[in-house]
């Protein structure tokens, strides 16, 4: 018999265990379909080698500003035992001549960072930082934290204050052309555009130029989640079945059943059913959805169109070089300036802003550009990720989903670039080789196959480009969390505003979907029209 539900979550990731736990908090019954063999999706920390005692954070690590974050409070996850580290030195990219641009939760000590690179060009940090403060106060937030206006209603509102016009003056930049033109030395270019921009979106992409100020206006930095990224999911989880939801892992979801022209359940590959009384939310991409969850007679052809032109990510596909070691990461550069040992995150390989189209080139050809990396130690700061006296670290790169037009050769490459990944990084920290004790590599094939909702290896789950973003991500028709049918809804990273684990698309979510229900929630924030700058006066 099928089991019945108020509502069905598929897919386990942070996302729509946020939408889970608010609809439980509402009353509702609940059920999250997991194809994996935990929940938590992106957010895991593994033992690597099983039995080893040392954890890494495979996918996930750097959470920027997330204990800021309305359902990071709404849903006590720090009394449920996700806390937050955020170290002082946010982020430090190490030149090769040993200098380094740092960027501090200290303002004026990434003021002074910059100074010594270019007089101007801290004096132009300041001026942005000053004049994107209110906009990222009183718009960009706001934006972010409710389901997204049309693209020409909103272009309206925006218009009607100055902070509004400043903002979509700056947007019709791409993030390339802004910093360009406001800074001037190749170092701080570079480091700009990599903070906010090579980790997310393509940096020729018209439309994004305000990413820069926004990061520069941001009190939101770096931090990690105390005992590894997995505690998160776990903090998440016991939300989700504190107020009452269930989580059925090796669930793999084989179609979605519509009856009378609306969603009203799920059938699993092993046959079994469960019926939705009032909504499924999938967590899910657009090709998971819609073309494989449901039956093309359900299907509008438009909406099976756009389901299948949604793109992703040249630049997403993520390799990871996992290290166990001996001691700590021990930089060269810090003998000068002994703080970048306790920086929490480390640019490596990045001089000058036109390494990033040589990266795009390489992305396009299917080829292994020169290094650049990021990454940390995190046992620096949670000593709790590997065993007593020892040290895990790891950098990350961007690297071709597929090699010479085949992804299938990660697996023979995939050890060998780990280790040409080590010897450059062996070059900032002399010590390393000697304290190396094991190495795990995971290239983006690994990712695509551990997680499928990320297609390609794109860990953002959808390129960010001005036809997938606000309004239209994924598509037309599909910008409001809702899908084609009634009862079908959508909540995950490949809704606005995006990627990256910010847990809004699912915050979104419930709140269109508690409307829908009729439904109040006292934590529900005042409608965007409410919180936008009102018309100068």
């Amino acid at each position: 018999m099928p089991e019945t539900y108020d509502g069905i979550l598929l897919g386990s990731g942070h996302n729509s265990l946020i939408l889970q736990a608010y609809a439980g908090r509402a009353g509702l019954e609940t059920i999250c379909l997991e194809q994996g063999g935990k929940p938590g999706g992106a957010l895991t920390t593994e033992e690597l080698p099983q039995g080893s005692g040392f954890r890494h954070n495979t996918h996930a690590f750097f959470h920027r500003g997330l204990d800021q974050l309305p359902w990071y409070h709404d849903l006590q996850l720090r009394q449920l035992g996700a806390e937050y580290l955020e170290p002082e030195l946010n982020v430090a990219l190490i030149c090769r001549d040993g200098q380094s641009l740092q960027w501090w939760t200290d303002f004026e000590r990434t003021v002074e960072s910059f100074r010594r690179f270019d007089e101007q060009d801290a004096e132009t940090l300041i001026r942005w930082r000053r004049s994107f403060q209110p906009i990222v106060k009183q718009i960009l937030v706001p934006e972010a934290q409710s389901p997204p206006l049309p693209p020409e209603e909103r272009t309206r509102l925006l218009s009607r204050s100055s902070l509004g016009r400043q903002l979509l003056e700056v947007s019709e930049l791409s993030p390339l052309e802004f910093v360009h033109r406001e800074f001037r030395h190749p170092v701080v270019q570079a480091g700009l555009l990599f903070f906010n921009g090579l980790r997310e979106v393509d940096l020729r992409e018209p439309g994004f130029g305000h990413h820069i100020p926004q990061l520069l206006a941001a009190d939101a930095y770096a931090q990690i989640c105390l005992g590894g990224s997995g505690q998160l999911a776990r903090a998440l989880v016991a939300a989700v079945e504190g107020s009452g939801g269930r989580i059925e892992c090796q669930a793999r979801p084989k179609r979605i059943l519509v009856e009378g022209g609306r969603a009203v359940g799920v059938e699993t590959e092993d046959g079994r059913q469960f019926r939705a009384r009032q909504f499924i939310a999938s967590g899910l991409n657009p090709q998971q959805t819609f073309l494989e969850l449901f039956d093309a007679a359900d299907i509008p052809a438009e909406w099976r169109q756009l389901a299948e032109d949604y793109r992703y990510n040249l630049l997403a596909p993520l390799f990871g070089t996992y290290l166990n070691l001996q001691a700590p990461v021990h930089y060269a550069a810090a003998a000068d300036c002994p703080e970048l040992d306790q920086a929490l995150m480390v640019i490596l390989g990045l001089e000058r802003s036109e390494q990033f189209l040589e990266i795009v080139e390489h992305h396009q050809l299917g080829t292994i550009p020169p290094t650049v990396m990021w990454g940390s130690c995190p046992t620096r700061f949670d000593p709790q990720q590997a065993p007593e006296g020892k040290h895990a670290a790891f950098m990350w790169e961007k690297l071709p989903f597929e090699l010479a037009g085949n992804a299938a050769r990660w697996d023979q490459e995939k050890d060998r670039h780990g280790e040409q990944m080590i010897e450059t990084w062996g070059e900032y920290a002399p010590s390393l080789q000697a304290d190396l004790l094991d190495v795990t590599t995971r290239s983006p094939l690994d990712t695509a196959r551990r997680l499928p909702n990320m297609r390609f290896g794109d860990l953002l789950v959808g390129a960010l480009t001005r036809k997938q973003m606000g309004f239209h991500r994924p598509f037309p028709g599909a910008g409001h969390y809702r899908g084609h049918l009634p009862g079908m809804y959508l909540c995950g990273s490949s809704c606005h505003p995006g990627g990256n684990v910010t847990g809004m698309p699912g915050y979104n979510s419930a709140q269109v979907l508690l409307a829908d229900l009729g439904i109040k929630a006292d934590w529900t924030p005042a409608a965007l029209l409410q919180r936008l700058p009102a018309a100068d006066e």
